[in-house]
């Protein structure tokens, strides 16, 4: 079922690959190797989408884009991966971040209002980027990390149970 997915969105990105705004990308499109179905280039995909997914800048898919480029991984695979931290998802997941950060520094985790203004940024945001970015990338190391070799032992597990069961039926 989910190889049926990844295949009708790669055809779709296939498909737009001739449109004005895609053109960028357009080494994306044409790299077969992108789009493969193999388990180390979905695998990778899959930890490296986590890991992207804990940047703080509203770049997670130029980002994801650049890293499946240079990286050989699945595009759609990377691409969904990011998602995971979407604009509802968003505030748990950073707040966490945060608070991982504030554990790994040893600084108490603090109350604050947020306010969508210029001073905010200036002075409220200040005790804070140390914690959070250093949340940020533990984990973003983690889960990648572990996104990663579990999915790995995830597949490799189904195809070993898959190859179990199609052999117990032959024999029988």
């Amino acid at each position: 079922m989910v190889r049926k997915l990844l295949r009708s969105l790669s055809q779709r990105a296939r498909a737009l690959a001739g449109k004005w705004y895609a053109r960028p990308f357009a080494r994306v499109f044409d790299e077969p190797r992108l789009w493969s179905m193999q388990r180390g280039s979905i695998t990778a995909a899959f930890g490296a989408g986590l890991a992207i997914s804990f940047v703080p800048l509203p770049v997670h898919t130029v980002l994801a884009l650049l890293v499946a480029g240079i990286g050989r991984m699945n595009v759609p695979t990377i691409i969904g991966a990011i998602w995971i931290v979407n604009p509802i998802t968003m505030l748990p997941t950073y707040y966490f971040a945060y608070l991982v950060g504030c554990r790994l520094v040893g600084a108490p985790p603090t109350q604050f209002a947020f306010e969508l203004s210029w001073a905010w940024l200036e002075h409220g945001l200040g005790p804070m980027w140390l914690p959070f970015l250093t949340g940020c990338a533990a984990c973003a190391a983690v889960f990648g990390i572990g996104g990663w070799l579990l999915l790995d032992r995830l597949w490799i597990w189904h195809v070993r149970y898959k190859y179990r069961t199609r052999r117990r039926h032959s024999n029988v």
